[in-house]
């Protein structure tokens, strides 16, 4: 009757570890970072080689849009918070590529060792400022502000501050000292993880978009309030009433016209693919 019970006992105890060892390998996208680096790594060159590929975006972003047109071609598109978070991904072979906005790509780029940029890129995309469909003084006030910032070379010469080996940090934006701001305060979300548009840097949110924001409330005679939230909220914060504007590098698309409304744009952009750079 022991000896019973003791072989009972081990076989339980060794059906219990093979259940432990088979829970051990699942997880989300965060906890499966082994299991994706064990899988054949594929060498992308072009944008068709992104079907059947492991992708990286940033959630919610037009890499995102664009990448979810393969998953129909057996790609799986890995969807990150952050699009550091992508670029970490790929250094660590998780995936196969990351599709991301030109600018930021090349910011990532640079302080990643053993990453390019392909030279294909996607069609061009315009970057507007997303607003309420029900806030049409406000779009109307801004479309004019951005005029006057097209006309005079304020915008030209925010973007080149950060963009260019010749003119980054050349011409940094300062506002007018006689403005006057009693017309209240402009309220911005947006995402700090996309620069040179918009980034952390000594504590404060810094960017070519935070720039325009600036020169916007300048010419409207507000105050800027900067409201750092995640990408995939900027729209929702914007229809609900809590934030007045977005502005995050955002792309005008027919799926984002439904639910809410934008400005005239002020920058264009495009997406690119970025690859280990041993291939």
């Amino acid at each position: 009757m022991n000896k019973k019970i003791v072989s009972l006992t081990a076989a339980a105890v060794l059906a219990l570890s093979a259940v432990l060892a088979g829970c051990s390998g699942g997880g989300d996208t965060a906890d499966t970072g082994a299991d994706n680096q064990d899988q054949t790594t594929k060498t992308i060159t072009s944008e068709a080689d992104l079907a059947g590929a492991r992708i990286g975006v940033q959630l919610g972003t037009t890499g995102d849009i664009l990448a979810s047109d393969y998953e129909a071609e057996g790609a799986t598109v890995e969807r990150y918070t952050k699009g550091a978070d992508a670029v970490q991904a790929l250094t660590q072979g998780k995936i196969d590529c990351v599709v991301i906005d030109q600018q930021p790509a090349e910011a990532f780029v640079a302080v990643n060792d053993g990453l390019k940029i392909l030279d294909q890129t996607f069609e061009p995309e315009e970057y507007a400022i997303c607003i309420s469909k029900d806030n049409t003084e406000l779009k109307d006030q801004i479309n004019g502000a951005l005029a006057e910032l097209k006309a005079d070379g304020t915008i030209d010469s925010i973007i080149a501050n950060y963009i260019g080996d010749d003119t980054k940090g050349q011409s940094p934006y300062e506002s007018p000292a006689d403005v006057s701001r009693d017309n209240g305060t402009l309220v911005v979300a947006t995402n700090a993880t996309f620069e040179p548009y918009e980034y952390m840097e000594n504590g404060e949110v810094v960017g070519i978009d935070i720039d325009i924001a600036q020169a916007i409330c300048d010419k409207l005679g507000m105050e800027l309030q900067v409201d750092n939230i995640e990408f995939d909220a900027i729209i929702t914060a914007v229809q609900s009433g809590r934030a007045d504007i977005g502005i995050a590098g955002m792309t005008v698309t027919e799926d984002r016209l439904q639910s809410i409304d934008f400005t005239d744009t002020y920058a264009t952009s495009t997406q690119v693919i970025i690859v280990p750079d041993n291939q």
